[in-house]
C-alpha cells in the first residue's frame, strides 16, 4: 500500500521511509504541504503522514483542506509533531487529524498506528465493494424479492448459532459472523455471466441450460478473485469468492462445480447453501406455491449428511422459529439493494435436488 510522508526534514525523511518499506509499504515524499496536497488529489492516497511545520502549508492546513474535498474514498492521515499537550491535540483534531505521531517516532509504534488506519480503510472499501457488486447481480437477475436480505439474515443467525457451541465454535467468532452476513449476498454474482435465454427462463432448465446456469459458480469466483487482486487490501473477499464458488456443494460430494466432499467445502459455503436452499423452497415461483416452513424444514432435514453438513442443520432446527420470523419480515419488503418492488426468482427447481440453482 501507498504511503505519502509530507515531511522537509532530511533526517526525519529517512527514518520515516526506512521503517515504512521494511513494513511492506511503498513511500512518496513530498517537501512541503503544497506538494503534498498535490499529490494527495491525484487520488493515488489514502494513507498520509505529515509534519506539523512545514513550508508553503503546514499539516494543519494541509489536513484542513484535505478535509474540505468531496472525494470517492477517506484519506487517513496522521500528524507527525513535536508538540504536546491538550491544546495541541485539540487543534490537530479540530483539524481532522485522525491520529498523532510524536517525534522522535519509534518503529514499532508507526506500525501499529498505520495498521489502524489500514483496517479502518479496509471497513469503507469493504462496504462499497460488497454494496457495488450485489447491485451488479441484481441488475441481471432482479426477480429476487428480498432474496439478498433473507439470505444473509439466515446465515448470521446460522454462524452466531454455529459459534456458541460444538465442533465449529473454535473456527467462527465474531468477525466471521459479520463478514458472513456481509458477503452472503455476493453468492450468486456469477449470473451476471450467464445468458439471458437461461437466467430469464420462465420455467424449468432443460439438461443443457442446467449446464451452462451452474457456470455462475464459477464465474462468480473468477469475478471476485479479480476485484480482490485489485484491492489486495480487502482481505474480506476471499469469503465472498469461497461463498460464490461452493454454496452449490454438497456434503456428500454430489455437488457442483467441483464435487468437495464434508469440510473440504468451506464452512462459509456450507452455511449459506442450507440458508440458500430454504430461502427457494419457502419463495414462490412463477411454477409453484412457497413451501410451507414445516415442509421445508423437513425436506432439510432429509438433505441432512448428504445434500448439508450436518453440524449445519442441527444449528437449523435450533433456530427455526427464527428462520420464520425473517422470512416474515422480509415477506413482503423491497429489498434495500434496489429501491423498486423485486419480483420472484423463477430459476428455482421445486425439488430439493434443483433448489438454490
Amino acid at each position: 500500500m501507498h504511503v505519502l510522508v509530507a515531511e522537509d526534514d532530511d533526517v526525519t525523511v529517512d527514518l520515516l521511509t526506512a521503517a515504512l518499506e521494511e513494513f511492506g509499504y511503498q513511500v512518496t515524499v513530498a517537501v512541503d504541504g503544497l506538494e503534498a496536497l498535490r499529490l494527495i488529489r491525484s487520488g493515488k492516497f489514502q494513507l498520509v503522514i505529515s509534519d506539523w511545520e512545514m513550508p508553503g502549508l503546514n499539516g494543519l492546513e494541509l489536513c484542513r483542506r484535505v478535509r474540505k474535498r468531496r472525494g470517492c474514498s477517506y484519506t487517513y492521515f496522521i500528524l507527525l509533531t513535536s508538540h504536546s499537550g491538550v491544546n495541541n491535540v485539540v487543534q490537530g483534531l479540530d483539524a481532522g487529524a485522525d491520529d498523532f505521531l510524536t517525534k522522535p517516532f519509534y518503529p514499532q509504534e508507526l506500525r501499529v498506528r498505520l495498521a489502524v488506519g489500514q483496517r479502518i480503510l479496509s471497513m469503507q472499501s469493504r462496504d462499497l465493494i460488497i454494496f457495488a457488486l450485489a447491485k451488479l447481480a441484481e441488475s441481471r437477475d432482479t426477480e429476487t424479492g428480498a432474496h439478498l436480505e433473507r439470505i444473509r439474515e439466515y446465515c448470521r443467525l446460522l454462524g452466531a448459532e454455529l459459534s456458541r457451541s460444538g465442533p465449529y465454535a473454535d473456527q467462527i467468532d465474531g468477525d466471521f459472523v459479520e463478514l458472513l452476513y456481509l458477503t452472503s449476498p455476493l453468492h450468486d454474482i456469477g449470473k451476471v455471466g450467464i445468458p439471458d435465454q437461461v437466467l430469464l427462463k420462465p420455467g424449468k432448465l432443460t439438461p443443457e441450460e442446467f449446464s451452462i446456469m451452474q457456470q455462475h459458480t464459477l464465474i462468480g469466483a473468477q469475478t471476485l478473485a479479480a476485484v480482490a487482486e485489485m484491492n489486495p487490501q480487502a482481505g474480506f473477499l476471499s469469503m465472498a469468492r469461497d461463498i460464490a464458488l461452493t454454496h452449490h456443494e454438497r456434503f456428500d460430494g454430489t455437488g457442483y462445480p467441483h464435487h468437495l466432499v464434508g469440510s473440504n467445502i468451506p464452512l462459509s459455503g456450507r452455511i449459506t447453501a442450507l440458508a440458500d436452499v430454504y430461502d427457494a423452497l419457502t419463495s414462490k415461483r412463477v411454477y409453484k406455491p412457497a413451501f410451507s416452513h414445516e415442509t421445508a424444514t423437513n425436506m432439510i432435514v432429509e438433505g441432512r449428511g448428504a445434500h448439508f453438513d450436518p453440524v449445519v442443520v442441527d444449528a437449523f432446527l435450533q433456530l427455526t422459529d427464527d428462520f420464520q420470523l425473517i422470512r416474515q419480515r422480509f415477506e413482503n419488503t423491497a429489498s434495500v439493494f434496489d429501491g423498486e418492488r423485486l419480483k420472484a426468482d423463477p430459476m428455482e427447481e421445486t425439488s430439493l435436488a434443483g433448489v438454490g440453482k
